[in-house]
């Protein structure tokens, strides 16, 4: 898909490491080591993009309706390979890649480079331990990655982007968010599990979702909804999945 171009106003790409001794405690949670070896291996990297299918188009048309364009700061936090990265860096002044695999951020500087995208930065960072820098973001995007943190944690970073974020900034955050009640859950996930994929390489085998749903910690949304306004968000939107499975929520940052 090919969007406007905006005009590059920050001639930098740049690389920068976790500031460990600003940004973290020692008590911290080690967010590379609950990124799941498989983000960390090159190979599976390379055919992420044809696993995940990730389509940007609706999320940008949906934050262009908010107000993203070309005086915007859009910070994405989990960027993975960075399709929306990429996307919202042809609309916007400066875009910020937050993501903790070292292989994942070189797939995305390969395809920040290879489309000549000069207004784009990228950084080791999670999101425990990501320092913004610069003028506060306007708009923060992430999908699919706060499952990788505990409730615990979630709640934390949540505060942490409300932080990075101008008052009145918007983040929109989409993720395996159940929204069903405990009676339900068996049922929710069952019919989910069999809607899995049978090749690993063209989607999420049945192994793949059990290991998340055991390893990993997706929540439910009446938790999650509990923790946007503890850390200083006002919902606007909150779509759930038929499924029951994922949720995507519109937030704005209070003090406005």
């Amino acid at each position: 898909m090919i969007f406007g171009r905006a005009r590059p106003r920050v001639a930098t790409l740049f690389w920068m490491r976790v500031d460990h001794s600003s940004s973290a405690r020692r008590w911290y949670l080690d967010e590379l080591a609950h990124a799941g070896p498989e983000h960390l291996d090159p190979t599976y990297v390379a055919g992420y993009d044809r696993k995940a299918q990730v389509d940007p188009t609706p999320d940008l048309a949906y934050l262009r309706g908010l107000g993203l364009g070309e005086t915007s700061t859009f910070v994405e936090l989990g960027a993975g390979t960075g399709v929306m990265t990429l996307a919202a860096a042809r609309l916007c002044r400066r875009v910020v890649a937050v993501d903790i695999s070292p292989a994942m951020l070189a797939a995305l500087r390969r395809a920040a480079e290879q489309l000549g995208l000069t207004n784009v930065e990228w950084v080791h960072a999670g999101f425990l331990s990501y320092t913004h820098q610069g003028d506060p973001a306007d708009f923060v995007y992430s999908r699919h990655a706060l499952h990788q943190l505990p409730d615990f944690w979630k709640a934390i970073a949540l505060r942490r982007i409300a932080a990075l974020l101008r008052p009145g900034g918007i983040l929109r955050v989409r993720d395996l968010f159940f929204s069903c009640d405990l009676e339900e859950v068996d049922a929710a996930v069952e019919r989910w599990l069999q809607r899995a994929a049978e090749d690993p390489d063209q989607a999420w085998t049945r192994p793949e979702l059990e290991t998340h749903l055991r390893d990993e910690y997706s929540t439910f949304t009446w938790l999650f909804e509990l923790m946007l306004q503890r850390a200083g968000f006002d919902i606007q939107d909150a779509t759930y999945s038929d499924s029951r499975i994922y949720a995507t929520y519109t937030c704005i940052r209070q003090g406005c």
